[in-house]
């Protein structure tokens, strides 16, 4: 893991004297990344935000990566950290995240994020930073005066994540909104004191697959942090158990099956998979149950789940087994996220006045 680091050390101080220039290409710039806090994500994960990452790749210079530094929010094992770290990275690369054509990497390799983020929190106001409803929500959740100032804070992580490689589009949902509002309104501001320096982002809102519910309690969203393990359907899961969740699935003591959130959550919310799987839609899949049961359309869903956590599963784990490859492909996406943000931290430090080190002098 520490190749990715190490083949770059003196990116830092090379990019204040001048690193190589940022690399973009003609077409825009998109970032995203995910949290390791699961040793696998979950079918709600993959439905509403990663595989709809995927295709991005053929029209965006795609960077994509792993969270880790935003994961230590709160508190980690350090063992397990490392391993979901890998095991996130895998699972990019195992839904179709292309290293030949996205640069993957790992937060914690590009040390020039958090160096970006000490500066732009010195342009972040703290009744600004107060007003960001996740740090209230999370801290409500049983964290209370035990909340770090890095979960405080970590919104200002998020906008460096972004503004280092001066990303147009971001992939966004309604609860990293108000993040993404904050990025922008930090970029505008860097840009009017000190002359235009960061590309202000533009949301890229994914095309809704409808909401994914709680398998067990279908009021409910398919959460890690919120879902009972009967409930939520983990992508690195054995089949079987999938399977058996499936067909454990609360529904109803009707036997209708028809697409009704408020009256039938749990139908609902099998159609909703069904249609995202398999892409018919919900009013066809509908049609084509008149006169079946529940357990048709339970099957239906299991075989349709199957089939697509197989094979990601396969080689998602066939990546965490053989790490030389998955560790090989970090390193690469670190050393060309480094080649860019090393540049953007050498200007942004200059136009605040920070003075450069010294070069070396010939004896």
């Amino acid at each position: 893991m520490s190749s990715a680091t190490d083949t770059s050390t003196g990116a830092v101080n090379e990019g204040r004297a001048g690193a190589r220039p940022d690399t973009r290409t003609t077409r825009p710039r998109v970032l995203s990344l995910v949290q390791p806090t699961a040793d696998s994500l979950h079918l709600g994960n993959y439905l509403g935000a990663l595989r709809q990452w995927v295709p991005m790749q053929d029209d965006h210079d795609a960077f994509y990566g792993v969270a880790d530094l935003h994961a230590l929010t709160v508190e980690q094992d350090p063992k397990q950290l490392r391993q979901r770290t890998l095991r996130s990275a895998a699972q990019l690369i195992a839904a179709g995240i292309d290293p030949e054509k996205s640069t993957i990497f790992c937060q914690s390799h590009v040390p020039e994020h958090t160096q970006l983020a000490w500066i732009l929190s010195c342009l972040t106001g703290f009744g600004q930073a107060n007003r960001m409803t996740q740090f209230k929500d999370k801290a409500a959740r049983g964290l209370g005066d035990q909340a770090s100032v890095g979960l405080f804070t970590y919104p200002v992580l998020m906008a460096a994540d972004i503004l280092i490689y001066r990303a147009d589009r971001v992939p966004v949902g309604e609860d990293q909104r108000q993040h993404l509002e904050l990025t922008r309104d930090l970029a505008a501001r860097f840009n009017h004191r000190y002359g235009r320096t960061f590309v202000v982002p533009e949301p890229h809102i994914v095309a809704s697959v409808g909401r994914i519910a709680d398998l067990a309690d279908p009021v409910g969203k398919m959460s890690k942090s919120a879902s009972s393990p009967a409930g939520i359907i983990e992508l690195l899961d054995e089949p079987k158990i999938n399977i058996k969740k499936i067909k454990s699935a609360v529904t109803d003591s009707d036997r209708e099956i028809r697409f009704d959130v408020d009256q039938k959550p749990g139908v609902a919310n099998l159609l909703t998979i069904l249609s995202a799987l398999s892409g018919t839609p919900v009013e066809t899949l509908v049609e084509s149950f008149a006169g079946k049961g529940y357990g048709d359309l339970k099957g239906a869903v299991a075989d349709a789940v199957a089939e697509t956590g197989g094979a990601f599963r396969e080689r998602a784990l066939g990546l965490i087994e053989e790490r030389t490859e998955l560790e090989a492909i970090l390193a690469a996406g670190a050393e060309r996220a480094r080649e860019i943000a090393s540049a953007v931290v050498a200007e942004v430090y200059d136009k605040v006045g920070l003075l450069p080190p010294a070069q070396g002098r010939s004896r």
